[in-house]
């Protein structure tokens, strides 16, 4: 009884939360105590099940936790706002905001882009750059690549990567995913003539590079080789080139010069730096074949400042480039620049002036050798005599025609002339 009393001055003193029964084993029985009464019962009462946690307890399940997510979505939605007070306020963003911002958070999973607006398709583009979609390893290449398919040029019609080797390795796939370029800047990369990148510029899905720059890039004749084997068999490949720069690759010589004749359409060549044993002989030859004159002053085509990087794709070259910088450098140097590139938003790459080694050697022993094709009117001047004595002879043969009409007729038939006409009276 004193025991009882105890136990029942106990759970009246305690609070009067519901913990449930209480269970006492005497003399190998089991005897509950009522809390009510403070005594202890023999009858085994009905079990109820015990809590674990008290009533108003939930459990709250988050997944992809890592990212935080979930977290995000609750307010992806607002846009939040200061007032000239200083008071904070939010506003529901549109329905296209919305919608925009979910398909560039998923852009890996759309299927095509062919017969999608431009402008829409801009704005997508923008908002998965932001988000760095394009950056990650394997999603990142199947999105570009989506977008190159659908837009071509749109994304990405010039692109600069002198002195860029690192980013050419990590991102070749990437890379090799632009189609339509019409500048390509390879200086210094030091690709060789067996570079799977080399081997890319003779698809049909660069047939549209207008400038090519391959300065310092340790090619030979093999190299230009394949590089104009399309164009020389098939008609294919580079046959719209108009400059291009191979200064700088001393295992070029005069074998590897005649493979670049079949470039009809050039207008500016570099081969300042090469290994030529005859230079004059080389110097005759592209100029009676190609129609390119030996410049005697360095060429604005080749001061490397007209090809830069430009299109939808520009910010994401440059984070390629940040990526690969972040890597190869400490932290703490780059920590403050980063943090400002961040803040201000969109950057603008500032482009290195090229410095290249074998420049002051090489080209010391065989000059400037920049050429380019003058214009129609000063290659066309002494072509004009012979056309005029070709009509002298047939109106020899024709003379009722009087004077003023057959130089009528004459002056005619030279404004009636093209470029193209004048490559085919060169021939014969």
């Amino acid at each position: 009884q004193n025991w009882t009393r105890g136990m029942s001055y106990c759970l009246h003193s305690e609070s009067h939360l519901d913990t449930g029964p209480i269970y006492v084993r005497e003399n190998g029985k089991l005897h509950v105590v009522n809390q009510s009464a403070g005594s202890v019962q023999n009858v085994t009462p009905k079990t109820r099940p015990f809590r674990l946690f008290s009533r108003g307890f939930s459990v709250e399940l988050c997944m992809n936790r890592e990212d935080d997510r979930a977290r995000r979505q609750r307010t992806d939605h607002f846009i939040f706002t200061y007032t000239k007070e200083g008071n904070l306020r939010y506003s529901a963003k549109s329905l296209f905001s919305l919608v925009l911002g979910y398909i560039s958070d998923n852009v890996d999973h759309i299927d095509s882009l062919i017969g999608f607006p431009e402008q829409i398709a801009e704005k997508l583009f923008s908002a998965a750059e932001a988000r760095q979609k394009f950056t990650e390893p394997v999603t990142g290449l199947r999105a570009l690549q989506k977008f190159t398919e659908a837009y071509g040029n749109l994304v990405l019609c010039s692109l600069c990567l002198r002195n860029r080797y690192l980013v050419i390795s990590e991102k070749l796939e990437e890379i090799k995913s632009f189609r339509e370029l019409t500048c390509l800047d390879l200086s210094c990369c030091k690709l060789g003539d067996e570079h799977e990148l080399l081997e890319h510029l003779t698809k049909e899905a660069l047939s549209s590079v207008k400038r090519l720059l391959l300065k310092d890039n340790s090619l030979s004749d093999a190299g230009l080789r394949r590089m104009t084997a399309p164009v020389r068999v098939l008609k294919k490949g580079l046959e719209n080139l108009l400059v291009l720069d191979l200064s700088c690759n001393p295992k070029i010589t005069d074998v590897g010069i005649g493979y670049l004749l079949s470039f009809k359409k050039l207008n500016c060549l570099d081969i300042s730096g090469t290994g030529l044993k005859d230079v004059n002989a080389v110097i005759k030859r592209i100029q009676m074949q190609i129609g390119l004159v030996h410049s005697k002053v360095p060429l604005n085509e080749f001061d490397h400042s007209n090809c830069k990087t430009e299109g939808w794709a520009e910010q994401t070259v440059l984070q390629w480039e940040q990526a690969v910088m972040e890597a190869i450098k400490p932290q703490d140097d780059l920590r403050s620049r980063t943090a400002a590139l961040h803040f201000y938003g969109k950057t603008h790459r500032i482009e290195e002036v090229v410095k290249c080694t074998l420049v002051e050697t090489e080209t010391k022993a065989s000059g400037n050798l920049q050429f380019y094709k003058e214009k129609v009117q000063n290659c066309h001047l002494p072509l004009k005599k012979e056309v005029a004595g070709s009509h002298e002879l047939k109106n020899n043969k024709k003379r009722a025609l009087p004077e003023q009409e057959r130089e009528r007729t004459s002056k005619q038939k030279h404004l009636c002339l093209t470029v193209e006409d004048w490559d085919l009276l060169n021939t014969y």
